[in-house]
């Protein structure tokens, strides 16, 4: 299935059912009074999570979504019914933002997590909520209102815990194959990878994560060259990203200028990116003689002047990618331990006021 992470739909909710005029109408009550019963309200539009659905796809055939209108009041002091509200199912990590005014409304990160995209319009009120000691028989109702009506832009963002950067052909696909189950295309041409694929690296009970290869960046990505810019949303959630370099491409390019070039680019795209902990990892290892891989790295690493973790591996033997995987798991493990450590400081904090905690 094609990988559809943008979409634009309209959603429109019901409106409300007018208010009726009415009167009693018995034997033996010449004057019964007004009956009218108000409108019912009109149905509202829900988008809610499923952790069913990866992609956007189905969106490009159907584009508007309209709840159903409110019941108009009816005499005998009859309300009308209701609309039905419409929900629409979105993929687990959509965000949501009114084209309109390019306001996010809000994220859905959960699975069965709801969001309310249009509210439905109020039932008009009928001729009894008007009668007085002064108007006895008013023939006075209010018309419904009108339902919301947006225009929605639906974004996919993974929800990954790493992210692969890297030029076309740094072998980022052939990374994830190495460390998970996932089964990426892989090519000896540039953007083999045309859309982002996710893999669960796992080293044990209780210890996974999930890992985004994103198609690769070149240089003049943010003015739209290449294919990579339009998927770098998908590290926005990451908590690490993991640079992958071609430490000895064919084509004699520099290894600390392409390191350079996606830096410049994640600066243009979202100077926060650079801000979250990025390790490099030097690959295709295996090309390179065993006595020369070693002082190539470290040239690279000195004339970066990189100071967060490297490693030197080969995803296409898988040289060192467990080690690389082991590492990060201890990065999550760290985090997960202060986060702990925090919530029991919280939990625990009459402490700091020297009084006892009470069992």
């Amino acid at each position: 299935m094609k990988f559809v992470d943008e979409a634009i739909i309209k959603v429109q909710a019901g409106d409300g059912g007018n208010g009726c005029v009415s009167f009693r109408r018995e034997k033996f009550i010449p004057f019964g009074g007004p009956d009218g019963g108000d409108g019912g309200f009109g149905g509202s539009v829900w988008l809610v999570a499923d952790e069913g659905l990866n992609t956007l796809v189905d969106f490009r055939h159907q584009r508007s979504f309209k709840a159903r209108r409110g019941e108009n009041g009816m005499g005998s002091q009859m309300y009308g019914k209701g609309g039905e509200d419409t929900v629409i199912r979105v993929p687990v990590g959509t965000m949501v933002t009114n084209v309109d005014t390019d306001e996010v409304i809000g994220d859905l990160t959960s699975h069965g997590q709801r969001m309310l995209v249009a509210q439905g319009g109020k039932g008009g009120l009928g001729n009894i909520h008007f009668k007085s000691s002064v108007n006895r028989a008013p023939r006075k109702a209010t018309p419904g209102t009108p339902g919301d009506v947006r225009e929605l832009k639906l974004e996919l963002r993974l929800l990954a815990d790493v992210g692969l950067l890297g030029f076309p052909n740094a072998g980022k696909s052939t990374f994830i194959r190495a460390v998970s189950a996932a089964t990426p295309r892989v090519a000896d041409y540039p953007f083999t990878t045309l859309h982002p694929n996710l893999g669960v690296v796992s080293l044990g009970t209780d210890q996974s994560f999930v890992i985004a290869d994103i198609p690769g960046l070149i240089e003049g990505a943010a003015d739209g060259a290449g294919l990579g810019i339009q998927f770098l949303r998908h590290v926005a959630r990451t908590s690490l990203l993991l640079h992958l370099v071609d430490i000895a491409p064919i084509d004699g390019t520099d290894p600390v200028a392409q390191v350079r070039a996606i830096e410049n680019e994640l600066a243009r795209f979202n100077p926060e990116l650079l801000e979250r902990p990025r390790w490099l990892v030097l690959n295709k290892a295996d090309m390179l003689a065993p006595d020369e891989r070693d002082a190539v790295a470290a040239d690279i690493v000195q004339r970066l002047g990189w100071t967060q973790p490297w490693f030197l591996v080969s995803a296409a033997t898988r040289e060192n990618t467990l080690a690389v995987c082991q590492q990060v798991q201890q990065f999550f493990d760290a985090q997960r331990e202060e986060h702990q450590g925090r919530t029991d400081m919280l939990a625990g904090d009459v402490r700091l006021r020297g009084e006892e905690p009470q069992d």
